[in-house]
């Protein structure tokens, strides 16, 4: 079997997008992948984002904002 393939959604906040972007890949790929999200200057995760996104079955509300250096990835600081 091959390894899970990671993926890093960012943004500038990591409040909105790159959650939902998060959110949604873990939910319908979590066998594939290992998703992550992350932003340059992280707020907290926008009570919009997890509202919609529990509107589609997904739960985001137990996410948090994470700057890139702490995503969990790898990834270098931009």
């Amino acid at each position: 079997m091959l390894p899970k393939l990671k993926v890093l959604s960012s943004c500038t906040g990591n409040s909105c997008r790159s959650q939902m972007a998060e959110g949604s890949a873990r939910h319908l790929w979590a066998d594939r992948i290992e998703a992550y999200s992350a932003g340059v200057e992280p707020h907290a995760v926008n009570p919009d984002a997890v509202r919609a996104m529990a509107e589609t079955g997904v739960n985001i509300s137990v996410q948090h904002s994470k700057n890139v250096e702490d995503s969990g990835t790898g990834a270098p600081a931009p």
